[in-house]
């Protein structure tokens, strides 16, 4: 066997590959480049279950990055435990060829109770008080309190928020290091979300000096794993799972189903409304460019897919049988799918009065939408101090009194320049694959389900 790390870079794209990132080019001179042949929806965590078991959507049940759990009647996005994916995982099908393979999976998602051999993945405190704090999950125990001793606490307001940067992808990168160093995996996996950031808050612009920096930065920390792997006799794959391609604005498709009358809500104090998801006909899920449409009676199926085929930015609707053409034939599936056209993305809003909108639709709160916010990414720009009023209500919640963190707009979609979900037109725009070991990449684009073989052929080939 021969030992392999795999870098997941979240957005890279062949037409970012240049002067910003010299490691990664010259990896893929020396090696081979090739565009990756992704899975709709081509989001996190369908993209990467489809990574590690080589099964599209409709086999390993990860349709989004969250669905409507219809036994509970909710919407849950970002959930962990491995056991929602189903199909072997790549670690696995290593075992069965050799007794004597390991695998650590570093901030891959899904990484709860996963049989991989170490992991470490994001995992929030919440106390009773109504504080979130920053905290990893990881398996075997013991490695959390070696990771925090060594590293410091993982800086959780970092990997996803307004604030956001390269200090988590930092952390992960010195984290997989540390791993190799001390455990020496037979394969490595390590995820690097540092690119998402600004290539959905700016778009892709490479003539932008805040995205070239950015190129640099995950450049560097690349280049730092993939010393340590030509030092220690390891091959590399780096894979991304997605392009970003830029946004203009959302389609607001809750909003038209509740115009419709298909949604009921919930009223809650201050006359706040919450999406009754399970006494609704009708609602979207909406994850970044699709959305899984919920229709609770068969018989509406048509009247719902014309409204929605009605609305501007949609660009192609699916129902029933006609989901197994994007592969997303399963049943956490909604009864149809949509897309958006290239430069549009599904907003979750529901609400028609900003006046009514939940609380936390001025906060960053993954677990609580029902959909996935890309507006977190940026400080409300009304608020004239938003770094300050955050550092406030943080000081106050540490002095035990219970307060809101509201400083995300509930309506500036305007500001999201860069999105995902859709499969690129041009597959330079799209995900991409390097390998160190040309002679195993094949002669044209890999497809997703093909991953979880390529890398398997670069331990045992």
């Amino acid at each position: 066997m021969t030992p392999t790390l795999v870098i997941l870079a979240v957005g890279l794209a062949p037409d970012l590959i240049g002067p910003h990132t010299p490691r990664l080019a010259a990896l893929a001179a020396k090696g081979a480049m090739r565009p990756l042949e992704t899975v709709t929806p081509a989001v996190t965590c369908t993209a990467q279950s489809t990574l590690l078991t080589g099964l599209p959507p409709s086999g390993h049940g990860a349709v989004a990055n969250g669905w409507f759990f219809r036994d509970l009647s909710e919407v849950l996005l970002w959930r962990q435990p491995n056991q929602l994916v189903a199909g072997e995982k790549v670690w696995e099908a290593g075992r069965k060829r050799d007794a004597g393979f390991t695998c650590a999976k570093m901030f891959w998602w899904y990484n709860m109770y996963a049989s991989a051999d170490w992991s470490a993945t994001p995992r929030p405190m919440y106390p009773a008080d109504g504080r979130k704090l920053p905290d990893h999950y990881a398996e075997p125990p013991a490695l959390h309190d070696e990771l925090d001793a060594k590293l410091g606490t993982f800086p959780l307001f970092k990997f996803w928020g307004p604030l956001a940067d390269i200090t988590s992808s930092d952390w992960i990168a010195k984290a997989t290091l540390h791993v190799m160093e001390t455990r020496d995996p037979t394969l490595t996996l390590t995820y690097l979300p540092h690119l998402d950031y600004n290539l959905q808050r700016l778009g892709p612009d490479l003539s932008h000096p805040r995205l070239q920096a950015d190129l640099r930065e995950i450049d560097a920390l690349c280049g730092d794993l993939i010393d340590f792997a030509e030092a220690t006799g390891r091959r590399v794959l780096v894979v991304s799972e997605y392009g970003i391609t830029k946004a203009t604005d959302a389609v607001h498709i809750n909003r038209a189903l509740r115009e419709a009358g298909l949604i009921r809500v919930r009223p809650e104090e201050f006359g706040r409304e919450i999406l009754d998801c399970g006494a609704s006909a009708a609602f979207a899920m909406a994850d970044h460019q699709i959305a899984h449409v919920y229709v609770k009676d068969e018989a509406m199926i048509p009247q719902v897919r014309a409204l929605i085929e009605g609305l501007d930015g949609v660009e192609g609707v699916w129902a029933g049988a006609e989901r197994a053409a994007l592969g997303l034939d399963h049943p956490r599936s909604g009864e149809i799918v949509a897309l958006t056209k290239a430069d549009r993305w599904f907003s979750y809003y529901y609400w028609l009065d900003e006046r009514k909108a939940p609380d936390f639709a001025r906060t960053v709160d993954i677990h609580r939408k029902p959909g996935y916010d890309p507006v977190e990414l940026f400080f409300d720009p009304a608020l004239s101090a938003p770094k300050l009023k955050a550092g406030w209500t943080l000081a106050k919640r540490k002095m035990g009194f219970r307060s809101l963190l509201d400083v995300i707009s509930p309506s500036a979609t305007h500001l999201v320049k860069g999105t995902h979900g859709r499969i690129t037109d041009d597959p330079s725009a799209g995900p991409l694959v390097i390998s160190s070991e040309a002679g195993l990449m094949p002669a044209g684009a890999v497809k997703a389900t093909d991953f979880k073989a390529l890398t398997l052929d670069h331990v045992f080939r």
